[in-house]
């Protein structure tokens, strides 16, 4: 292996004479099948090198804050110039992580999570006894870290959380934007796990009830997408020829044609997709069914161009792929991600710039092409036909027919 990567025969054997040559050549290889570039191979092989030299395996494994210790006592690299580099430690424990993890050296420490346990215990309840969906799980407890390490000092027990605490940090994200439909939604999950807390005894007793939300009208405020005509402009900004350009195509097509979700366009495998039947299945975690559709031409055509042309050779089943190593499924944050810097890129700024506001453009988009509320339910995946009404709310193509027409008339 570091024949290939090296050249000159006095770096060749400072590799082999390292310490823990084999396991570093393993990695080595490893990381060579998962699709990295022989440049970054080099690097790699020089970061382990250097780990290696400084790190003491004599009783078999080692704590990360070890690990950290190990690589700070080593002098730091100096590049051509003189100057340090200033990544030089974050790349060194990347890559030192993951390759003692892989030779199981690496012995797991205190969860860095704040409250991780109590919040692990939470997912289990809403999973085991209240049957929620995985999404649902997902969204909760990510909110509850957000409120854990925003508190400023930290906590080190629930019982020292307050209700002045929750109320700053609601009032932190309406400052940030949130509307009050997400506030009331965020508010509603914080009762959820301190009522949960509370029966643990984990925390003060009357905290739940305590949490406050905004008041909500009925139907009030209409979720708003980009334009469609902007929505065109997007997908066409992706026909490139670029693997990256290919994928992403595919993706904003089946967020905006299907409106689907960002996390099930990124659960999406190889054997959703029917050839035969020309169709494609989708996964809906919230009512935990399998949704089929037809498979439009466009969006086939796409998909074939983005696994003839665009995706990495590997044994992946999820249809979506990082293009750049280690090749790994994409995440949902992945497509948000990807919607989210094509919109800012052609100056498209809808109240929510992500892979969601798709969604409301394609709901948008039906209604305005006369389609029912029951028939874009259906072709969104609503449990509920209240989720559809959102839509409704304001008909501007109906409110423009009426400022056209001449009332005079009818007098």
């Amino acid at each position: 292996m570091f024949e290939a990567l090296f050249k000159h025969p006095a770096v060749i054997a400072r590799h082999r004479r390292a310490p823990l040559e084999i396991e570093r050549r393993l990695f080595l290889e490893d990381c060579r099948r998962r699709g990295y570039a022989d440049t970054t191979l080099e690097r790699i092989a020089w970061v382990l090198m250097a780990v290696a030299e400084c790190i003491d395996l004599g009783r078999g494994r080692m704590t990360e804050h070890e690990l950290e210790q190990a690589i700070d006592q080593r002098p730091p690299p100096t590049r051509s110039d003189g100057s340090h580099a200033s990544s030089s430690r974050q790349l060194f424990k990347r890559f030192a992580v993951v390759w003692l993890s892989s030779m199981d050296c690496l012995e797991e420490g205190v969860d860095e999570r704040c409250f991780g346990e109590q919040i692990d215990a939470f997912a289990g309840y809403m999973r085991d006894e209240r049957g929620l969906s995985p999404v649902t799980i997902t969204t909760r407890c990510e909110r509850l870290q957000w409120l854990f390490k925003g508190l400023r000092p930290p906590r080190g027990s629930l019982m020292e959380i307050s209700v002045a605490d929750i109320d700053a940090f609601i009032a932190t994200l309406h400052g940030q934007g949130w509307t009050r439909a997400s506030l009331a939604a965020l508010a509603s999950s914080l009762r959820s796990f301190f009522r949960y807390a509370e029966g643990q005894g984990w925390c003060t007793s009357g905290l739940a009830a305590a949490i406050d939300s905004p008041r909500l009208y009925t139907r009030e405020g209409r979720p708003e997408g980009p334009a469609w005509e902007d929505v065109q402009r997007l997908i066409a900004s992706t026909r490139g020829d670029s693997q990256v350009d290919i994928r992403d195509n595919a993706i904003l097509l089946l967020l905006s044609l299907y409106g689907f979700r960002r996390g099930e366009v990124a659960a999406l495998r190889l054997d959703d997709l029917d050839w035969t039947g020309e169709a494609i299945c989708v996964l809906r975690p919230k009512q935990r069914i399998v949704q089929r559709y037809p498979l439009l031409p466009v969006v086939g055509d796409a998909i074939i161009r983005y696994l003839r042309e665009g995706r990495p050779r590997c044994g992946h089943r999820q249809l979506f792929l990082a293009m750049a190593a280690p090749v790994r499924p994409l995440s949902a944050k992945s497509i948000t991600q990807i919607a989210r810097a094509r919109l800012g890129a052609l100056g498209i700024n809808p109240p929510s710039r992500g892979a969601h506001c798709l969604r409301h453009a394609c709901a948008s988009h039906l209604l305005a092409s006369g389609f029912t509320l029951k028939q874009i339910g259906d072709h969104l995946g609503h449990r509920s036909v209240n989720s559809t009404l959102s839509y409704t709310k304001v008909d501007l193509n109906g409110l423009r027919k009426v400022a056209d027409l001449d009332l005079g008339a009818l007098l």
